[in-house]
């Protein structure tokens, strides 16, 4: 097995052992009954977001589809350790598109400091800033002007977005993204993702 994926996979059995270790530690807890509760230390959550990724790279040359749009997703958990502050972790999935005769996918783990501001009992604003260790996987026709390979790595990731407490348990998001992927032959990129999400508070 390739170091690349050994690594890759470690992260994920971490990702999936973090997120169980959160959730049973804030059980032992009793949270109060108040949507305010998003915010008070210790805290935790998890969530589920979907919607529109938007890859920047280019159509490469001749006369082959191009997209730059497909459907993408995120499951992530988090813990605030302050009342503003806290810490994410998760996965991401950016869905793939037709480029060069074949197909470039990316996907990643996103590890974020996320800073939260209430504008209201009910409504909320939030920041993320972190990094991804991100994998791409590029396929193409000779001719295509697009370089094939697999690349991965660590690259900067951004975000930000508004948040509903519709409940003490429960809160909707809209949210927008943008993480840095390394691809063969083209350095680093960042892909673009727009999404909405459910989060439950445990």
């Amino acid at each position: 097995m390739k170091p690349s994926t050994t690594l890759f996979s470690s992260i994920v059995v971490a990702t999936a052992a973090w997120a169980s270790a959160t959730a049973a530690h804030a059980q032992t807890s009793s949270p109060s009954a108040s949507a305010t509760s998003w915010y008070a230390p210790n805290s935790a959550y998890i969530g589920l977001n979907a919607g529109q990724s938007n890859y920047r790279q280019g159509c490469g040359t001749g006369a082959f589809s191009c997209g730059d749009k497909d459907d993408a997703y995120s499951i992530y958990g988090g813990s605030m350790f302050s009342n503003n502050f806290g810490l994410e972790l998760g996965y991401v999935n950016m869905g793939d598109i037709g480029r060069g005769g074949g197909t470039t996918k990316a996907e990643g783990i996103n590890l974020s400091l996320v800073g939260k501001l209430p504008l209201s009992p009910s409504f909320g604003l939030f920041g993320k800033v972190g990094t991804t260790y991100g994998r791409t996987n590029v396929s193409s026709l000779p001719g295509s002007g697009v370089t094939a390979g697999k690349e991965d790595g660590f690259g900067l990731s951004v975000g930000a977005g508004v948040s509903y407490d519709f409940s003490e348990r429960w809160s909707a998001v809209l949210q927008w993204d943008r993480h840095d992927f390394k691809f063969a032959g083209a350095g680093r990129e960042n892909i673009n993702a727009t999404t909405l999400g459910l989060k439950y508070r445990f």
